[in-house]
């Protein structure tokens, strides 16, 4: 399960297009629709104020964008990423927002809390980097193991199909100021592992204001209409590998595991799954 390093310095920059609010706005929507009420004020027998945060495990993080969200809506969260320059961006995060989250640096097929949790979930396609069937249901096992009884646990995926009639064999670019990548997918259908060859050229004055990357190579590029003028670049290189899982895959490893499905979407609406669906949401139930 591939981590990120290089990439994750720039995540944010070139994921700006993920609709993050209207995610966090449906995933608020099914807490609440199935008793995930979010943080209130209550009292005592002695009338002390008090505020009760249900407490929701963001697994898979990444850089913390939907951990913040959940955050500010009153959710207590919980950060887990196995990629350490990730959570450090999240981190960076929570000091500006002052949220009180705890992040924690852990690979999710073998997880460890030290209590349940009232919820548990995981976007942006994190369940696809589990590239082994019998490795998610191990997921799946941690994630009932630590869900209070009841708890939900709401997840997306990308499809078989998405991976093999949208992006399939494709290279696809993106050139911005500063900063472009190259993006070379090829997707194995025998095997349904997606191999993503991700290529970022960064502006050297633009990458010396992070911290933490690798150097790959340098080259220099003119801009648009000019000459050269010796601008550097730097290029680093990462390698990504998923796995493309089929509904009735993850409906089985669901029951198998003792989670009970409650409703899947085509992505993060209220539509049903078709054959064309990109991305599946998930949602389940703890015992």
């Amino acid at each position: 399960m591939d981590s990120y390093t290089d990439f994750s310095i720039f995540y944010d920059h070139f994921m700006d297009d993920v609709p993050y609010d209207m995610w966090g706005e449906f995933i608020r929507e099914q807490l609440l629709t199935y008793g995930v009420q979010e943080g209130r004020v209550t009292c005592d027998l002695w009338d002390k104020e008090s505020i009760e945060q249900p407490l929701v495990l963001d697994l898979g993080c990444g850089t913390g964008t939907m951990t913040e969200k959940l955050a500010s809506y009153g959710y207590d969260m919980i950060g887990i990423d196995n990629s350490s320059s990730m959570l450090e961006i999240a981190k960076n995060k929570e000091e500006s927002s002052h949220h009180n989250i705890l992040y924690l640096l852990q690979d999710m097929r073998e997880f460890e809390l030290y209590g349940s949790v009232r919820a548990v979930i995981c976007v942006c396609d994190s369940i696809n980097y589990i590239l082994e069937l019998s490795e998610l249901k191990q997921v799946f096992r941690l994630v009932d193991h630590y869900l209070d009884p009841g708890g939900l646990f709401i997840f997306d995926f990308n499809t078989d199909y998405k991976y093999k009639e949208v992006i399939g064999n494709q290279t696809i670019a993106e050139n911005r100021e500063n900063k472009s990548f190259i993006w070379e997918n090829y997707y194995y259908e025998e095997e349904r592992i997606n191999e993503i060859k991700l290529s970022l050229f960064i502006r050297e004055d633009e990458g010396k204001r992070e911290s933490g990357l690798s150097e790959d190579e340098s080259i220099s590029l003119p801009r648009d209409g000019e000459e050269a003028r010796g601008e550097l670049y730097r290029k680093y290189i990462e390698t990504h590998h998923q796995r493309a899982y089929q509904l009735e895959e993850i409906m089985e490893a669901l029951e198998e595991t003792g989670l009970e499905l409650i409703r899947v979407y085509d992505d993060y609406t209220c539509e049903k799954v078709h054959k064309e669906s990109q991305r599946v949401v998930v949602v389940a139930r703890s015992g």
